[in-house]
């Protein structure tokens, strides 16, 4: 219950998971992906690139309530954004973050998020590799240490947690 999926609005076309309609002459796009509640107070971390460039943020529960959002920070170096709901005296549920550096080649762990629409879809996999620093988001140079998982990650899961078997949010995907 602490993953959420994320609409967004986009004028002028952005990269998020699905391509932009063309309307009245201009690029607007609704456009999807997952994010993870990481406190009660209702921030949420998701991906820099579901969010940037969002005239609206629109979060989805998965009890079925619907928040706007607002963006608190981002970073496109690392790729990561933290957004908030205000769910007033509504209890939110919340992932507990773990220590991605204690992660173990071999251990299991689980994607939550939305790929192709379809809220809360959990893949199972391994940790292949830690301390990859091929992979440069947004080809922005710089150091970075990903982990990388044989789970899959497909369109719309951009933004969800990888979890630990503890149930601990170890990354983002």
């Amino acid at each position: 219950p602490t993953v959420v999926s994320i609409v967004i609005d986009r004028s002028g076309g952005g990269r998020g998971d699905r391509p932009s309609d063309e309307e009245s002459g201009r690029k607007h796009g609704r456009e999807q992906g997952s994010g993870v509640i990481i406190n009660p107070r209702g921030f949420i971390l998701t991906n820099n690139h579901v969010v940037e460039d969002a005239s609206d943020i629109h979060v989805h529960l998965q009890d079925e309530r619907e928040f706007s959002a607002r963006l608190i920070g981002r970073d496109e170096r690392t790729d990561m954004a933290l957004i908030r709901i205000e769910a007033g005296d509504q209890p939110l549920p919340w992932a507990p973050l773990g220590d991605s550096d204690r992660v173990q080649i071999g251990e299991w762990v689980m994607a939550i998020g939305s790929p192709f629409g379809l809220s809360h879809t959990v893949t199972a996999g391994i940790v292949s590799a830690k301390g990859r620093r091929e992979v440069q988001p947004g080809n922005q140079p710089g150091f970075f240490d990903f982990l990388q998982t044989d789970a899959p990650i497909n369109p719309g899961n951009s933004g969800g947690p990888l979890f630990n078997v503890l149930g601990e949010v170890i990354g983002i995907n």
